[in-house]
């Protein structure tokens, strides 16, 4: 008998790869699982989520905004339509049990299966619940953490703490390493840095980076660059007018999102990204050597939190001291080799392997 999960999650790419690497840990462990997922109509999950193999479907629903805004008005209007589309979803998937990996769209499908009796469980990525999650964690059957300590936010009686979900095949097999830097156009023979702000980029660090680029390609290393869309828009003429100068090519791969995340992790020597719990989680996994630039911009300074969690097993450069400091940090890993390694084995004692496996059984013995 095959099972039928919903797995709801997005607005980020923090709310969305876990949610895949669940779903694939489903698949893993029972082939026949069926898997859908819900996301809210316009956000990045209705991107992502096919181009990973899965079936999604859209809420109208959207954020509130900070400030004063029209939006605000037709908040509880999309909430209410979402709330009745996903009960009406649920019901016509035949949903066994619903996952929810943050985000308004999760928020709307986990309450709607609960007033259908649906089982549900939350995953939670942060060391700081978010509101959405800490207001439905009396209705869910399971809480599964990435952090220890949650009491707080949640009944201790329902939590689990497995760690974050990391998609297995960022994990490049040894034999197709040397095969990835063609991926990019790069050279094996060169040191490189990955450089990511986060799904939708960020502007202090792409600012940075355009500004430091010549002393990094002038030093003999090599960049493997993820903007988000809209710096990619902005900075794409000048990184083509950059490459055409150098008949060789310049060593320097830039998009707006990078795909091929296995391969860009496996040709990275140094990686540079925001804190988010995902991205620490895979870093950890990975062991790789990294500098952290905490986003100033997310609820209760969470990335913070996460990057000081890590103690000296990263770097972490404040997002205001990013023009001074991080181009030199980069130069000064990427020139220590010792150091690199010592990096890689501190944070890899941060690693949680096995938890979208762990997540997937508790979401399995739910089913029963």
């Amino acid at each position: 008998m095959s099972r039928r999960i919903v797995i709801s999650g997005g607005g980020t790419g923090g709310h969305i790869y876990p949610g895949l690497a669940i779903a694939q840990a489903l698949q893993h462990l029972e082939p026949q699982t069926e898997i859908l997922f819900i996301g809210a109509k316009g956000k990045m999950e209705m991107e992502k989520v096919p181009h990973a193999g899965f079936a999604i479907e859209g809420l109208p629903i959207q954020g509130l905004q900070r400030r004063l805004s029209l939006q605000n008005l037709a908040f509880p209007f999309k909430l209410l339509k979402s709330l009745q589309q996903a009960g009406t979803i649920l019901r016509r998937f035949g949903a066994q049990v619903v996952v929810g990996t943050g985000g308004y769209a999760s928020g709307a499908a986990l309450q709607a299966a609960v007033w259908q009796g649906i089982p549900t469980l939350i995953q939670e990525q942060n060391g700081y619940a978010g509101l959405t999650n800490k207001l439905l964690a009396r209705q869910v059957q399971r809480i599964c953490v990435a952090y220890p300590n949650l009491e707080a936010y949640f009944p201790a009686q329902k939590l689990r703490f497995t760690g974050n979900p990391v998609r297995q095949d960022l994990v490049l097999p040894t034999t197709e390493r040397a095969a990835a830097y063609a991926t990019f156009g790069l050279s094996p023979h060169k040191k490189t840095v990955l450089v990511m702000g986060g799904s939708g980029g960020a502007k202090q660090i792409n600012q940075t980076l355009w500004a430091g680029l010549p002393q990094i390609l002038g030093a003999g290393y090599q960049v493997i660059w993820q903007l988000g869309a809209f710096y990619y828009q902005t900075y794409a003429p000048e990184i083509a007018a950059l490459q055409a100068q150098s008949a060789d090519g310049t060593p320097l791969y830039a998009k707006d999102f990078i795909y091929q995340m296995p391969q860009a992790y496996a040709c990275a020597d140094v990686v540079v990204g925001r804190a988010g719990a995902l991205t620490i989680s895979e870093l950890a996994l990975l062991g790789k050597a990294a500098i952290l630039v905490p986003s100033p911009h997310v609820t209760a300074d969470h990335q913070n939190k996460n990057a000081l969690a890590l103690g000296d097993a990263i770097y972490k450069i404040a997002d205001a001291d990013t023009p001074q400091n991080l181009v030199e940090k980069i130069l000064f890993l990427l020139e220590n080799d010792n150091l690199r390694a010592e990096l890689s084995q501190k944070i890899l004692k941060f690693a949680k392997p096995q938890a979208a496996m762990d997540i997937a059984r508790e979401v399995l013995a739910l089913c029963q």
